[in-house]
């Protein structure tokens, strides 16, 4: 048996989400319908349709009506699935009202109008878990402003930092993200320009004299609740070249937020875990953090997405061969990974567990020398900057001798007075962690 439907089988990272409804075939179908019929209504609204046709073709453009297979193989004669769903929605309509069918438009409108629709609404399902997982960032920020742990560089402990200024960075990119796709969404604009973007056949059909162009873009966008563009952008592709930029970023930014949790809930880290693991085949001891790795995933193959609509942006004449149709695929499944990821950070910040003892055991692991920092500033200002580095070159080779650290300060009469303890604590160096963390939860 042969099956066609798209179920995700190979896309845990979007099945069940709201945004792979929202990008579905039948979702397609269903906003190239929307956008016939506002045109149709937008036609009427201007005096150039009856009404009544307005209201047959509204009636008709219901996606459960069309065979999706069998368009998209006749798609293959024309190179896109409006001619078909031309021919088949003006079958669909009563006599009086065919007539008025897609009557001056071209198949890139309704196309181009058709992803704006879709766009908008999968960015609506895509703010919705942003906004969830800021505000789940917030809560951990504030409940861990002073939980300490080691900071790593370059896979190395460097030195302490706390765990509210990490999850305050990852919030402060989730909201960097959050405001890119509100200025996108807000942006978006709906599609109409005829066959070479002129407008002319509205014009025309009119017959009337009066250019009808300007009035009916502006009504048409009315009717889809898109933004009304000053000009047709058949091959000017920048909402696209917007939108990929605001989506390839979000996934970055949670991305960042993902590799994070996959490093410190590593089994010898052990510092986070998410809240229900995944399993594994063969080891049924393992709670893989498997939201932050599909978040990972997503990140890794956005940009390359991404990359194609930018490229698309070289398109040719006033309607182009080839870089419109390169669109389409990389579009939905950029808003696609994209939508998932939002739906997997929600559910994995709003569950992710924190392991405060643990990170305290990791805040000894180098037995001092994650404060050597500190040291060396203490030392410095005593001995000079030379014999401290010198002392703390000898305190490492200690350590990894299996002496204390801070013995190797004890036959050093100049220090006498300083209290090891304190100087070598890592919970009394962490800086301004606590204040800068509270400046970024002042952000809203």
């Amino acid at each position: 048996m042969t099956y066609y439907s798209d179920t995700g089988l190979l896309a845990p990272g979007r099945a069940g989400s709201p945004a792979e409804s929202a990008t579905s075939d039948a979702a397609f179908l269903q906003a190239m319908l929307d956008a016939e019929a506002a045109l149709t209504r937008a036609q009427a609204a201007c005096g150039q349709a009856p009404r009544e046709a307005a209201l047959a073709v509204a009636e008709a453009a219901d996606a459960i009506r069309f065979n999706i297979r069998d368009l998209a193989l006749r798609a293959r004669s024309g190179g896109n699935p409006v001619i078909p769903l031309v021919a088949d929605l003006t079958a669909a309509v009563p006599k009086y009202a065919a007539d008025y069918v897609h009557r001056g438009a071209t198949s890139q409108d309704i196309l181009d109008t058709a992803a704006m629709l879709i766009a908008s609404r999968t960015l609506t399902c895509v703010l919705d878990d942003l906004e969830r997982t800021c505000h789940a960032l917030e809560r951990m920020a504030r409940e861990h402003r002073d939980t300490v742990l080691p900071g790593r560089t370059l896979t190395q402990h460097a030195v302490p930092t706390t765990f509210g200024l990490k999850a305050a960075g990852w919030r402060s990119m989730a909201l960097d993200a959050r405001d890119r796709l509100m200025v996108v969404h807000e942006s978006l604009p709906a599609q109409l320009g005829g066959a070479a973007g002129t407008l002319a056949a509205f014009s025309a059909w009119a017959d009337t004299g009066e250019d009808v162009g300007p009035r009916l873009l502006a009504a048409f966008a009315r009717e889809t609740e898109l933004r009304e563009p000053s000009t047709p952008w058949h091959t000017l592709r920048t909402p696209v070249a917007d939108l990929a930029g605001a989506l390839a970023f979000t996934a970055g930014a949670l991305g960042k937020l993902a590799v994070d949790v996959l490093t410190l809930s590593r089994t010898e880290v052990g510092e986070v875990s998410e809240r229900s693991g995944g399993g594994s085949s063969a080891m049924p001891h393992k709670a893989n953090p498997v939201r932050a790795t599909l978040i990972a995933a997503a990140s890794r193959r956005a940009p390359a997405l991404a990359c194609v609509l930018y490229g698309s942006m070289a398109a040719e004449d006033e309607r182009p061969a080839g870089a419109w149709h390169a669109e389409w695929e990389p579009l939905r499944e950029l808003l696609r990974l994209v939508g998932g990821a939002a739906r997997d950070a929600a559910e994995l910040t709003e569950g992710l567990r924190i392991h405060p003892c643990r990170m305290r055991e990791n805040l000894d692991v180098t037995e001092g020398l994650i404060v050597s920092e500190r040291l060396a500033a203490a030392l410095g200002v005593r001995l000079g900057r030379a014999r401290a580095k010198e002392l703390l070159a000898a305190a490492g080779v200690a350590r990894a001798q299996g002496e204390a650290l801070m013995d190797v300060f004890g036959d050093v009469p100049a220090l006498a007075d300083l209290v090891p303890d304190r100087l070598g604590d890592p919970l009394r160096y962490s800086g301004s962690a606590g204040t800068l963390t509270d400046r970024a939860l002042e952000r809203r």
